[in-house]
């Protein structure tokens, strides 16, 4: 079966590996009820044969039993027998197809005709289903993101033309009707219009934007005719990104998956062996040895042993896992991360933009020495071209107006401010961190202020300050509170002064809250709390935050409205910014694990009673291929469940 699990995680541009190497499985069953009908006759002429043996007490003459059973073998089995010849003259003899050969030829071989067709027959019928269930959860994680539009309608020279969003140039200007999805990233040239963002976020809620607002490809306009700048390539869109994570998820195999794979390897040779030695060891040890019986006991004992269970319904879960979340809006970029988020006992967070909504508004204006007017207005030079929340909170309010202003020698400082000269004067523009690294006395109440403040100093002297306001997103307490619930422990870094990280913590319940960090300050603690054993989930959505996200055990960003750098460092992306989706993450990982290791418990202790009672004669080839085909079976289907939970 590894050859299924090799075909549905490989990404589907990389196939020549696959063609020298290994078998694609669907070479030997199509998934079309039309391709099965050679099966379907051979079961037809088991059924057939067991009807008229138990049923009316007929049993066909050998030679005439033979000859229909091995027409009804071939029909079923010829393209297993042909890979199998196909891998042993390669070398490879331990495989599920050499097996299957050898169990059923055996069978054959001793006369038990209709016991071999009904293991082919019934390991086929199983390959099916796994084949059904491996593509259906592969189509179901990229029907979910791969909603992207074939045609837009663009505005050249004042016509509207409909083409494919691929040939769309960057700069110019798309019209979307109501009911239409956005097909390209842009910024919204209309007044106003409002969108359904259920394909990025997992919330079907409107979300109105305003003139000057980035609006997303996959987002759906709900009322008025919206026209939109585009500003990111087809290619490039979030959409796009966002569906080349989740391809490229399945193929990243947890540390789960990979042993399973390398145990395959390992258990198939020493089943081989072991069926073998159970066949002939015992003419050394039994006074009235026969070797059809024996025999007889080895072919059961390769029957149940077939690794299938196993190496199918494991990834298969990790599918459903990714597909769960993609559901809820939280893309995982690998199965492998939704291990990693089941040993998660510390989450840390930062505070902008994750914790809180990272839309400052500014609250009051103190000024020492200078007129209010002017105070802003060498504030509003520096800040102009800032891309900092507060920075653009400044802005706002005070307006960018401003003409004929000689801005030069700009420098930023992460996590302190902005220095620069504005017609003339220095200006420094910052948090007291910066003022206290330039030696600029300021008024010690400052320090007391528990909102956001941004002091400022022209040409050396403190010339007043500005108080910015951020607000508590509104599921965040209640993220807290399940955090805690789940045993784990939540910290929380921010580069804002320790006054307004401590009022933030105390509303939140957050018992770790470290204030006044730089960016490689929130990596030295992330370090000391990885040093301490602990397992760490940041979350974070800025730039100064991708160095932290990539440290973590598992690395977070809030997608929507998260820095470019942070969503391509994380490991997990939450798409609508709502810290909730943070425990349900966890969740996700946590039910795909505990399906994982229900599938290989059960499958484990089927398998070892079925070959114990193999070995001692008891179990026939038809309990065999039914435990076989039927653990493989409630495998799958307790694996396809995952996607119809709710997290």
């Amino acid at each position: 079966m590894s050859t299924i699990l090799k075909h549905a995680v490989e990404p589907t541009h990389d196939h020549h590996h696959n063609d020298n190497h290994e078998y694609n499985h669907k070479h030997v069953v199509s998934n079309g009820i039309r391709g099965q009908w050679d099966i379907l006759l051979a079961f037809f002429v088991i059924v057939v044969e067991l009807i008229m043996e138990y049923g009316f007490h007929y049993k066909l003459p050998q030679t005439l039993s033979f000859g229909i059973n091995a027409i009804a073998y071939l029909l079923a089995g010829r393209g297993v027998l042909s890979q199998a010849f196909t891998n042993i003259k390669r070398g490879d003899i331990f495989n599920e197809f050499v097996l299957m050969s050898v169990a059923t030829l055996g069978a054959f071989y001793i006369g038990e005709y209709s016991e071999g067709v009904a293991v082919m027959v019934f390991y086929q019928i199983g390959e099916w289903f796994q084949d059904l269930a491996v593509d259906r959860a592969k189509r179901n994680i990229k029907a979910l993101l791969d909603i992207r539009p074939n045609q837009v309608t663009v505005i050249r020279n004042g016509q509207a033309k409909t083409i494919n969003p691929s040939l769309v140039a960057l700069g110019e200007t798309i019209e979307v009707k109501p009911g239409e999805r956005v097909a390209l990233d842009g910024v919204l040239k209309s007044a106003s219009a409002s969108f359904n963002t259920a394909a990025l976020t997992g919330e079907s809620k409107p979300d109105t934007k305003y003139k000057g607002d980035n609006v997303l490809a996959g987002m759906v306009n709900l009322q008025t005719m919206a026209e939109i700048e585009v500003n990111t390539l087809f290619k490039d869109s979030k959409l796009s990104r966002i569906l080349a994570m989740v391809q490229d998820a399945t193929a990243r195999k947890s540390k789960t998956q990979l042993f399973i794979s390398g145990f395959a390897k390992v258990y198939t040779p020493i089943v081989f062996y072991l069926a073998l030695a159970l066949v002939v060891l015992p003419y050394l040890f039994v006074e009235d040895y026969n070797f059809n019986e024996w025999l007889y006991r080895g072919l059961v004992f390769l029957v149940i042993s077939c690794p299938c269970a196993l190496v199918v319904s494991i990834p298969l879960g990790y599918f459903g896992g990714i597909g769960l979340a993609s559901r809820n809006g939280i893309l995982f970029k690998g199965g492998n991360f939704l291990d990693v988020m089941t040993q998660v006992n510390t989450v840390v967070m930062d505070k902008t933009g994750t914790l809180t909504k990272g839309v400052f508004k500014v609250q009051h204006v103190e000024c020492d020495g200078v007129a209010e007017s002017e105070l802003l207005r060498l504030v509003v030079a520096l800040e102009r071209n800032s891309t900092h929340p507060v920075g653009k909170a400044i802005v706002d309010y005070a307006g960018d107006d401003l003409e004929h202003v000689r801005v030069t020698d700009v420098e930023e400082h992460s996590g302190l401010g902005l220095t620069g000269t504005v017609d003339g004067k220095k200006v420094i523009v910052g948090n007291l961190s910066l003022f206290k690294k330039y030696h600029i006395a300021y008024p010690n109440e400052l320090a007391q202020i528990v909102e956001t403040i941004i002091v400022v100093a022209i040409n050396g002297n403190y010339a007043g300050y500005i108080t910015i306001a951020d607000e508590i997103k509104e599921d965040a307490p209640k993220t807290i509170k399940a955090l805690h619930s789940l045993h784990i422990r939540t910290v929380m870094l921010s580069g804002d002064k320790q006054a307004v990280v401590d009022e933030v913590a105390k509303k939140l319940g957050i018992t770790h809250a470290y204030g006044e960090l730089l960016p490689e300050e929130k990596v030295k603690r992330v370090k000391t709390f990885k040093e301490q054993g602990l397992r760490i989930a940041f979350v974070g959505d800025g730039i100064n935050d991708a160095p932290v996200i990539a440290l973590a055990d598992v690395g977070i960003a809030m997608g929507g409205l998260g820095s470019d750098a942070a969503i391509e460092t994380a490991d997990v992306v939450i798409q609508n910014d709502e810290p909730s989706k943070i425990v349900s993450a966890i969740k996700a990982g946590r039910i795909t694990r505990n399906v994982v290791w229900q599938n290989i418990t059960m499958a484990m202790v089927v398998k070892i009673t079925v070959l114990a009672l193999g070995a001692d004669g008891i179990a026939s080839l038809w309990e065999a291929v039914i435990a076989d085909v039927g653990v493989a079976l409630l495998a799958i289907l307790n694996a396809v469940r995952i996607q119809r939970m709710h997290l």
